[in-house]
């Protein structure tokens, strides 16, 4: 059974039933752009255990053929996820698309075109929400997000201060240091980590975020994947609300929907 590959994981949870505490639970899995075999592969995964999913979708080169796919998944909200996933660091730097490399009005702009591309194309589907890639982000281009039409930011870690609309994950599946899945006896080293933070006082409630990145899966990172919805889904300790929810945000979208940057149309590619 897969509880026994998470035995301080289990541990925890059994910890928290004791204490008549629930965690929440949600998942995000980034830099969706078509229908590919591994997303079919992801959403297979996600209708198995029943639980909702965040897709993080590059709008820059977005097929319409995504949407025809995600028509019938009632739990999947589209989220923003920069503009081209494009490196635009310097060399030795760690990579970003939206840091502090570039002008902020051109981020803004890329930002209220990508959010104007997801909400036309995926009506009612769309979550106001930005992914940068790499889950990085400049402090600048992070407090004009509104301005482009992204209430809500999703990045990686624990948060340290309270901010509306803000919704990270905490436990990626790849191991990018060696382009591999994680090892199971560090995912569950870690999401016990993650159960006795907020067992203990910590983070405020924060839900615990899983992190896919479905295109770069090997074998490892889904027997993981699989392994890990197959041991949460069905706890009594875990909740998996909705996503709009998390983010207090509602799903949007619609043809003529855009961001608010009055030169979006002027964006620089």
């Amino acid at each position: 059974m897969s509880a026994g590959l998470f035995p301080l994981a289990r541990a925890a949870l059994e910890a928290a039933h004791d204490d008549g505490r629930t965690l929440a639970f949600w998942w995000r899995d980034d830099d969706a752009r078509r229908p590919t075999a591994p997303l079919m592969r992801l959403l297979a995964l996600r209708r198995a255990a029943g639980v909702p999913l965040a897709l993080a979708v590059i709008p820059d080169g977005v097929e319409a053929e995504l949407a025809k796919t995600l028509a019938d998944e009632d739990s999947v909200a589209v989220l923003l996820h920069g503009w081209r996933h494009a490196n635009h660091a310097s060399e030795g730097q760690k990579r970003a698309e939206f840091g502090d490399h570039r002008p902020i009005s051109v981020m803004l702009d890329e930002a209220a075109a990508g959010h104007a591309a997801l909400a036309g194309l995926f009506p009612g589907r769309f979550l106001p929400a930005f992914v940068p890639p790499w889950n990085r982000i400049g402090e600048g281009v992070r407090t004009g997000l509104a301005e482009a039409g992204a209430r809500g930011l999703s990045t990686f870690g624990r948060t340290t201060l309270a901010e509306p609309h803000r919704l990270n994950t905490h436990l990626d599946l790849m191991n990018w240091r060696e382009a591999r899945g994680l090892a199971p006896a560090e995912a569950d080293r870690l999401l016990a980590a993650e159960i006795d933070h907020r067992l203990n006082g910590g983070g405020d409630g924060e839900p615990i975020g899983l992190l896919s990145h479905h295109l770069q899966h090997d074998e490892a990172a889904w027997t993981l994947l699989d392994a890990l919805l197959d041991f949460l889904a069905p706890q009594p300790e875990v909740v998996w609300p909705p996503v709009p929810a998390l983010f207090d945000l509602p799903l949007t979208g619609g043809i003529g929907e855009a961001g608010t940057r009055a030169d979006r149309s002027e964006t620089k590619c």
